[in-house]
């Protein structure tokens, strides 16, 4: 049996099913194993793992712990009620902007390369191309804040580290215009997001790429990545302190045990806060070549719970409340059988967003594609709900041929 325990709890003979944090936090090899000492332990509580799932079948118990259904169960009840708040109302429809934030995602794909190819030359970043972009990407989620994000869910494998910085930034953006923050710090944080992860540039392409888990030293090559970014953007003398600081500190962690600093609570700036959530939330819903991405609610619960010790509990909550349970693009089972993709946030209730369904498990073909409302009744346009997220290689179809029937 599966339960949720608290760290201070583990015993040596118990086995770890799962660590329960990002797996660039923690300092094993491998995420499930029986432990053998009280040194284990001891790397598990200074690594910042405040809780973990133990096998109670291969292990010792902890009597009266929670299954992790029960854990889950609960934490999804407090999710729902987190996102009841309204998302930011869009301008254009989704269909409207999907040709334009293709571009976008494009050019903002090319340019990531560039800058990532020059400072591996020891070039300064052409800060001017880059603030041209992070606007391009800032109209785009002005127009629609969930085309280009939606886009951005698809990710290729050898192109992860460049269309991740700049889902990093897109989603930075739309959490800062969420928040109510001015203009030129929304700017500012996008700059940051968009060139948070340039240090990687410094990283061998063996380890940045590496199909299976890192070893200790491997894992001490990447955390060496915010300060290598951070030294290379000051080679741009026009670049200012939120992007610095971004780049520097997005691993950090409120409880001290991020890196390169160990800062602490506060002395974690706003942003820096808000950039370590998008990043970590990025990283767990993209497919990568040591790891299949995870549904967005599933992401959103693993980052509320590590909102208790890692993240800011307001800025997490902020978050869920930006990108929503079910983001543009997410691909989702009905309850009539049929698969359908998201494609509108609704203004009132977050879990009946707008769907396009286009596929019948039951018969499992292909169907006449149509626009519905969930938050819709029978007789106008509704009559179905979500009942979870489906993989797209489990029915081995592509959600994301039917965003553009929007506007149909």
């Amino acid at each position: 049996m599966f339960k949720k325990v608290d760290s201070s709890q583990l015993k040596v003979g118990m086995y770890i099913h799962d660590l329960s944090c990002d797996w660039m936090t923690h300092p094993f090899v491998r995420n499930r194993f029986l432990l053998r000492s009280d040194e284990e332990i001891r790397k598990i509580i200074q690594a910042g793992i405040h809780d973990v799932v133990i096998d109670s079948s291969k292990g010792l118990d902890v009597q009266d712990a929670p299954t992790l259904a029960q854990a889950r169960a609960a934490t999804e009840r407090e999710l729902v009620q987190i996102v009841s708040a309204p998302p930011v109302v869009t301008r254009i429809s989704l269909g409207m902007e999907l040709a334009r934030a293709t571009q976008v995602r494009s050019q903002a794909t090319y340019l990531v390369r560039t800058v990532m190819a020059d400072a591996r030359l020891g070039k300064a970043v052409e800060l001017d191309r880059v603030q041209h972009t992070v606007q391009d990407i800032t109209e785009s989620i002005l127009r629609n804040p969930g085309a280009l994000p939606g886009l951005l869910r698809i990710k290729n494998k050898d192109d992860y580290t460049f269309l991740h910085s700049v889902s990093v930034c897109a989603l930075l953006v739309a959490f800062c215009r969420s928040r109510g923050l001015d203009a030129a710090t929304t700017h500012q944080a996008g700059l940051g997001g968009l060139l948070h992860d340039t240090g990687k540039a410094l990283v061998p392409d063996g380890v940045l790429n590496k199909p299976g888990p890192l070893t200790p030293e491997e894992f001490e090559l990447i955390k060496r990545h915010p300060r290598d970014g951070y030294d290379i953007l000051r080679q741009s003398p026009e670049i200012g302190p939120i992007p610095l600081d971004i780049a520097l500190h997005h691993h950090e962690r409120r409880d001290g045990s991020g890196y390169p600093d160990k800062l602490a609570g506060d002395a974690i700036s706003e942003l820096a806060q808000m950039a370590a959530i998008v990043d970590v939330y990025d990283a767990l819903t993209s497919d990568r070549s040591y790891h299949k991405g995870m549904p967005a609610a599933e992401a959103l619960r693993k980052i509320y719970e590590w909102s208790k010790f890692h993240f800011n509990p307001v800025f997490a909550q902020d978050f869920m409340r930006c990108v929503g349970i079910y983001p543009v693009g997410t691909m989702v089972m009905l309850e009539s059988g049929r698969l359908a993709v998201v494609i509108e946030a609704h203004e009132s209730n977050l879990l009946a967003p707008k769907v396009n369904v286009f596929f019948s498990t039951k018969s499992k073909t292909y169907i006449k594609p149509e626009t519905i409302d969930l938050s819709r009744g029978v007789g106008f346009g509704g009559a179905d709900k979500i009942v979870g997220h489906e993989s797209a290689a489990k029915w081995q179809v592509d959600p994301m041929r039917f965003l553009s029937l929007a506007d149909a």
